[in-house]
């Protein structure tokens, strides 16, 4: 008999393999969207595209992040997170190679399937994460968030010149990115022994107190028996219906729901997830139009809207862990705020000698606030499951109200021939930010569904509930979550 790795070595492998497919996913989330601003011109040119068709092919994707990410906390009840979770990369991977195919007849249907592939992956990973690795979630999701960044300056920076290189081709500009969505694909093959067991029990078993299983169930003797292993969601193994009962009867593993709309801490969460994702979809897709009505070249607002992924890149590691670490955010949303506001008049109506330093600070706070709004998803909720339904449903509304963004910008500039008055709206719409991002960084968390963790007497993985807050979804809670 082959000798059996030791449980530490199974852990650090098996870590390892989960931190590679999300880094992969991680990278391939903005790279269908980043590419497409700084050729805009050239693809108004060739495709014939007027200003009022490339507004609206800006605000496609968000529109299908708004739309598809109301069904993604659906979708993962029903198959479990790492089978929907490549299944959307996999979606990703066609909608990419479709548009570069061609350009001409498939540009919105093959930005539309890859921007609703994106919307799943934007809703379950960090659900994920809090189920496979909650104490290191923070951790986790700003690794993410890095390949996320990370992605978004590759396709920023090699868009123009790719295409510029290969002669004007659109079909190698657009379908390149591609490639690394597939590979993604094959990495995150691994991941499917990991999903949310179907546990069965005998019929003559009481049902479960909780039936969430927040994490798989070792199967083995061994694994049992080795209690940092059973305690440790990345190296849990596989578990097998033969193993936890000889006379099956299905369990329901998803937890009873409760109803987040009717609480202020949820719309606080949903508002600034929006606000952020409108502010920043709009600079991502007119700022580099905006540097080169200024005067810059086409390489050189491309080399531009890559410096703001760098700002991404330094906080989106940073903040998520900082915020795991305070019991209140307030003072990570504050200065994120400014600095956004700051970034985007600097970017108008400073110097275009001085266009980096804004763009640098304006990423730096766009990433910070990207950051903050994943980890309210997940430090919001008591349970992955609710995470999973909050997350959806921030990112849905959110999302839909963001797609007000790059449309308003466009036609604004449109109507006014000027960007003064699309900057304007853009400043009041930060400030609106802040005010309820103050209110989302307080350290409160949704009451737990009926059943849930919190009527097992388990604590949040995240967060903490206030003072007098029991988390067993009594009365006296609800009422206070409703409060905010």
């Amino acid at each position: 008999m082959p000798e059996r790795p030791a449980p530490g070595r199974r852990r650090s492998y098996q870590t390892t393999l989960l931190v590679v497919a999300v880094v992969a996913a991680g990278l391939n989330l903005r790279t269908a969207i980043t590419s497409l601003p700084p050729l805009f011109p050239d693809l108004s040119a060739r495709l014939h595209l007027s200003p009022a068709v490339l507004s609206l092919l800006a605000t496609t994707p968000v529109i299908c992040f708004g739309v598809v990410s109301a069904f993604a906390a659906w979708i993962n009840r029903r198959w479990g997170e790492e089978r929907v979770l490549l299944v959307a990369l996999i979606l990703l991977t066609a909608g990419l190679l479709l548009r570069g195919v061609s350009p001409s007849i498939m540009l919105f249907p093959g930005t539309a399937l890859a921007a609703s592939a994106i919307a799943v992956l934007n809703v379950l990973l960090s659900s994920m994460v809090k189920r496979r690795w909650p104490a290191r979630a923070g951790l986790l999701v700003g690794i993410y968030l890095t390949a996320l960044s990370v992605g978004a300056i590759l396709s920023s920076l090699i868009s123009v010149p790719l295409y510029q290189a290969s002669g004007g081709s659109i079909p190698l500009a657009l379908g390149v990115w591609a490639g690394p969505a597939a590979l993604a694909v094959l990495l995150w093959l691994p991941q499917l022994r990991y999903g949310m067991p179907t546990v069965t029990r005998s019929a003559a078993d009481p049902v479960p107190a909780s039936p969430m299983l927040a994490s798989p169930v070792p199967a083995s003797p061994a694994s049992a028996a080795d209690p940092v292993s059973a305690a440790d969601p990345v190296s849990a193994s596989p578990v097998s219906a033969s193993s936890v009962s000889a006379s099956p009867v299905s369990v329901n593993t998803a937890p009873a729901r409760i109803k987040l709309y009717r609480y202020a801490l949820t719309w606080q969460v949903t508002a600034f997830m929006g606000l952020q994702s409108l502010l920043y979809y709009a600079a991502l897709s007119w700022l580099p139009t905006i540097f080169q009505d200024r005067g810059s070249s086409a390489v050189a607002a491309g080399n531009l809207l890559a410096l703001m992924a760098v700002g991404n890149f330094a906080t989106s590691l940073l903040v998520p862990v900082l915020a795991h670490r305070a019991p209140s955010q307030r003072a990570l949303v504050v200065p994120s705020l400014i600095g956004t506001a700051v970034g985007l008049a600097g970017s108008l109506w400073a110097p275009l000698g001085t266009a980096p330093l804004w763009i640098l600070v304006l990423g730096v706070s766009q990433g910070s606030c990207l950051g903050l709004a994943i980890f309210f998803m997940m430090a919001r909720a008591p349970d992955p499951g609710t995470a999973a339904s909050l997350s959806g449903f921030a990112q849905s509304v959110g999302y839909l109200v963001a797609c007000a963004g790059p449309l308003e910008v466009g036609l604004l500039h449109t109507a006014t021939g000027s960007w003064n008055i699309p900057m304007v709206v853009l400043l009041i719409l930060a400030g609106c930010e802040l005010a309820v991002g103050v209110l989302a960084a307080r350290p409160l968390v949704l009451p737990d569904a009926p059943g849930g963790y919190g009527g097992t007497g388990s604590p949040p993985v995240l967060g903490g509930y206030p003072r007098g807050v029991r988390g067993d979804g009594s009365p006296r809670e609800r009422r206070a979550a409703r409060r905010g």
